[in-house]
């Protein structure tokens, strides 16, 4: 079984947010698999949804917590850390691009690093989705920006890869996953 993180901040004001990308990637992917419909579960403040060897995840704490809630429900399932994928955005990669990786460190993004607290260790998969736009803009001014609607549609385009990764690696074939994600 895998479990399949989306971070994001679960209030409104986030929604359309290129810092939300992540849980809301994740929120599409369970409409269109197959996944049963998410329900909220207080013992770690998150939405969870399952389908056969697959438990979604959205915390329902905020970015910087959301370890808060990946740790507890990782246990309950008896998932280990290697068996996780966390999807995030990505500053420093171009919207409409993304990168597979395993044991990477966080780079700054508070989001991971609330979940490798709570792991203890950095052997999970992280799934970062670029937002950066063509001329960079500086971390902290282009998270809370909102996606326009041509960046809609390029995001629109990379998640078709994103979803096909994720089934291919539910299912164990993690290179090819690897190769079709980051190969987008």
């Amino acid at each position: 079984m895998i479990l399949v993180v989306g971070l994001g901040n679960p209030t409104d004001e986030y929604q359309g947010t290129r810092h939300n990308l992540g849980r809301e990637l994740v929120a599409r992917w369970q409409k269109t698999s197959g996944a049963a419909d998410f329900s909220f579960d207080k013992k770690w403040n998150a939405l969870v949804s399952k389908k056969i060897k697959v438990v979604l995840l959205l915390p329902e704490t905020f970015m910087n917590k959301s370890g808060n809630a990946v740790g507890p429900a990782a246990r309950f399932f008896k998932i280990k850390p290697k068996d996780i994928v966390v999807l995030h955005d990505d500053a420093d990669i171009e919207l409409g691009r993304a990168k597979l990786s395993f044991g990477k460190h966080s780079a700054g993004h508070k989001g991971v690093e609330s979940v490798k607290r709570t792991l203890g260790m950095w052997d999970f998969w992280r799934l970062r989705v670029g937002i950066q736009r063509k001329k960079r803009v500086e971390a902290e001014k282009l998270v809370l920006q909102k996606l326009k609607p041509d960046e809609q549609k390029t995001v629109k385009k990379l998640e078709k890869k994103i979803f096909e990764g994720l089934e291919l690696f539910a299912v164990g074939k993690t290179e090819k996953a690897v190769g079709i994600i980051n190969g987008a």
